[in-house]
């Protein structure tokens, strides 16, 4: 078996315990909050997900910023110089610079190490999206999967995840441009829950508006039933930020219902939630 190192970036919101157990390298993102700068770990090291949350609550905008080419050079340098190859998954080119400053990244460093391989992959996902990609990417390579061969899995498996999520009120996606101000202020004045998905392009989208958290939980429960592969044989992730009361809900529901083999509950951490707010659900599974 060839050696080589997964990385990813922290927008994959997977549980600390899988990204420890599977082998994962995170790495950190950043995110400005009352004009100071924090890195976003798995082990929310400099900023509990709680903690954000909360100051959301409270009417603190924060905003994002992408991986530089040099964070890159940096964290594949350190595994070149041991003999390692690199699989890189990086969060999608529809949402974030990000692939653009890993892909630099890797011709720089392909012209230092040429006896070395980095595959870089556009996972066109987001969040817990990403996350299950990388979730199955490195299973398979624990299993004994060749570097080349699993660059092309995942090449491949990225158009089969499924995103699907809602959020508790309209205001941060106006913020980002993904309603409009009045979509905004009448949706959230009527409950409207918009459902949104990530497109082929990994861009975000919004699909169905719903009212009520209720309805927007079934749309996606539909969801998972017209379009997973082999439900019941399948490991889904439940992404909430800062709901778990709705995330404990529909994992419920997915078990008691006999629907999918296992769900996880996951956060969804700043970099996503920034543009999400508190309140959001998620349910991502394989096509």
């Amino acid at each position: 078996m060839s050696k080589y190192v997964l990385i990813t970036d922290a927008t994959i919101d997977l549980p600390l315990n899988i990204v420890e157990q599977l082998d994962i390298e995170v790495i950190p993102m950043n995110f400005e909050i009352n004009g100071k700068t924090y890195h976003h770990y798995p082990d929310e090291r400099e900023m509990p997900i709680k903690e954000f949350y909360s100051m959301l609550e409270n009417g603190t905008m924060p905003t994002t910023a992408q991986v530089t080419p040099f964070v890159y050079e940096e964290v594949f340098k350190k595994f070149l110089e041991q003999g390692l190859d690199i699989l890189c998954i990086v969060f999608s080119s529809g949402l974030s610079g990000t692939y653009q400053s890993a892909s630099i990244a890797k011709e720089e460093m392909l012209e230092k190490y040429p006896d070395r391989k980095i595959f870089c992959i556009d996972s066109k996902c987001a969040s817990v999206g990403e996350g299950i990609l990388v979730y199955h990417a490195a299973k398979k390579r624990l299993e004994g999967m060749e570097l080349e061969e699993l660059s092309n899995w995942v090449e491949e498996s990225k158009y089969n995840v499924r995103h699907w999520f809602t959020v508790e009120d309209l205001y941060h996606l106006n913020r980002g441009g993904r309603v409009s101000s009045l979509e905004a202020f009448v949706g959230t004045a009527l409950k409207i829950k918009p459902v949104l998905s990530v497109d082929e392009d990994g861009k975000l989208v919004v699909v169905s508006k719903v009212r009520g958290t209720k309805k927007a939980l079934i749309y996606m429960l539909e969801k998972l039933t017209e379009e997973g592969a082999n439900i019941k044989e399948q490991t889904v992730f439940v992404g909430h930020g800062d709901n778990i009361e709705s995330a404990e809900k529909l994992k419920s529901i997915l078990l008691e219902d006999n629907l999918v083999k296992d769900a996880i509950i996951t956060n969804i951490g700043p970099i996503i939630g920034s543009h999400t707010g508190p309140g959001m659900v998620a349910l991502v599974f394989m096509r």
